[in-house]
């Protein structure tokens, strides 16, 4: 018979090099005015994005030069694994585990190609065992943080008394390209940081909160929302369609669907903890789950300081949650590439 899994601790990295948005917004201008002729227009997203600062895997100057795709891999695959390494070690002490003590590992990413996948990359180095079940996932994107969390949780459920450690490790920034004259390409510059968040899982008696439920809802015929288009020079981020609109349209519905399916309404949840995808994204949410204007808020600090780190990003949302007082329910959720809505439930410890 299954137990309920329990978020136990969490634990977040940012890479060393800081990338404030006045220098990014005067970096992108060098690179881009001149071949570019909406580039003034579109250059207002830097102010409008509501980010004060990012940080990423290699220096601001380093984005300027033209790498291809071998130079930005070997970057993710070295960025990557030193976040994974931080973001794990401070879960795991934060819950006064070991890493010898964990049974499985989810590692959840999708801005770079590493095989032997990131947690084999560091496994000796951690010290995990010899005999741990290693769960890679990509291509969730931004929805990858709150899926690669149910996954867990369902792994932490099935297998009662297993440590379950989950990794959202992301280095969007690589996806900066020079190439690419595109309005996706400008936002990108503006809106992308990198990170890492682990979270530790398991079906124990004590922990910070409950894992109520989980579900996800994908839309048909949304392939061109979001996502990676792939060439010699790297990933180039797409966004074919503008997500604030389309969030303030369906997500409503999507998550009524999903909280349905376990008896729950939107009435019952008192806290949504969302993915800060950009600051017209926040608005769109409040918008649509009916929350007053500001409701947000720790996604708003989230957004500026660290700007939109993909999967790891509504995982730092939920710390800053916890650490103001975690409310009796609350629904974890995120938007990514499919077009996909995932979420979890999670109801404080009493």
């Amino acid at each position: 018979m299954s137990e309920t899994a329990k978020l136990i601790s969490i634990g977040t990295a940012v890479p060393p090099h800081v990338i404030d948005q006045h220098e990014a917004a005067v970096a992108s201008h060098r690179a881009f005015a001149a071949r570019f002729g909406d580039f003034d227009r579109l250059s207002k997203v830097f102010k409008s994005a509501g980010i004060k600062r990012r940080y990423g895997v290699r220096p601001i100057d380093w984005y300027l030069k033209t790498s291809g795709w071998q130079d930005r891999n070997a970057a993710y695959i070295e960025g990557a694994s030193e976040l994974f390494f931080d973001a794990a070690g401070k879960a795991l002490e934060a819950a006064n585990l070991a890493a010898s003590q964990v049974d499985f590992v989810v590692t959840v990413s999708s801005t770079g190609i590493a095989t032997p996948s990131l947690d084999a990359r560091v496994s000796t180095r951690l010290g995990f065992r010899d005999d741990i079940v290693r769960v890679p996932v990509f291509g969730l994107g931004c929805a990858g943080g709150v899926s690669g969390f149910a996954i867990a949780a369902q792994l932490a459920s099935s297998k009662p008394g297993c440590i379950v450690l989950m990794v959202a490790v992301e280095t969007c920034t690589l996806a900066f390209r020079l190439d690419k004259l595109t309005k996706a390409n400008i936002v990108a510059t503006a809106l992308f940081g990198d990170g890492a968040a682990a979270c530790v899982i398991s079906a124990t008696s004590d922990g910070i909160a409950e894992v109520e439920m989980s579900g996800q809802h994908s839309w048909p015929d949304t392939l061109d929302i979001m996502g990676w288009s792939v060439d010699a020079e790297g990933l180039g981020v797409i966004f074919d369609r503008a997500i604030p609109p389309f969030a303030e349209a369906n997500i409503r519905p999507a998550i009524s669907a999903i909280l349905a399916r376990s008896g729950l309404s939107l009435s019952d949840i008192d806290r949504f903890a969302c993915h800060p995808g950009g600051a017209k994204v926040i608005d769109a949410l409040e918008s649509a789950l009916a929350l007053g204007q500001g409701t947000l808020n720790h996604e708003r600090e989230v957004l500026s300081d660290y700007g939109n780190m993909s999967a790891p990003t509504a995982i730092f949302v939920l710390e800053r949650l916890i650490g103001a007082g975690l409310p009796a329910r609350t629904v974890l959720t995120a938007m990514g590439p499919g077009f996909t809505a995932s979420c979890v439930s999670l109801k404080a410890a009493a």
